[in-house]
């Protein structure tokens, strides 16, 4: 009895052991160190396959305009928050008043210029430099 205990004792013992060497058994323990974990599960259904930026990779102008949006104002331009007709069809197809567009300064530009953020219904948010030619989902 006592020689079978020790030995359930010493594999419970060695099974912890192995566990504290290689990790929690997450899904990142088994990538090598200093790999960067998947974004994958944290990529919102929306983007679709679409280019994305990180919002704290945006220019300033563009992260000041987002503040803006979550305030919902005040804006500076008085076109801000009109609909977006998407007719370039480069954002997925919904009905019209769906999406909002907002100007972005762009400091090297003596107006309006080209920077724009893009809104959506369902929370999404899209960039354009290029004045609407392409645009890359936000991720917040």
């Amino acid at each position: 009895m006592i020689n079978r205990f020790a030995r359930i004792t010493f594999a419970s013992v060695l099974a912890c052991l192995a566990v504290l060497l290689v990790g929690c058994g997450g899904k990142d323990s088994a990538k090598p160190a200093g790999a960067k974990p998947s974004t994958a599960a944290s990529t919102p259904a929306w983007v679709k396959g679409m280019a994305t930026v990180p919002a704290d990779r945006l220019p300033p102008e563009a992260r000041q305009t987002l503040k803006l949006i979550d305030k919902g104002g005040p804006f500076p331009y008085s076109k801000d928050g009109v609909v977006f007709g998407n007719f370039e069809k480069l954002l997925p197809q919904q009905k019209r008043g769906y999406y909002h567009e907002y100007t972005v300064q762009n400091p090297k530009s003596r107006d309006r210029g080209a920077w724009r953020i893009v809104t959506g219904q369902g929370h999404e948010f899209y960039w354009t430099d290029d004045h609407y030619k392409s645009f890359k989902a936000v991720l917040r």
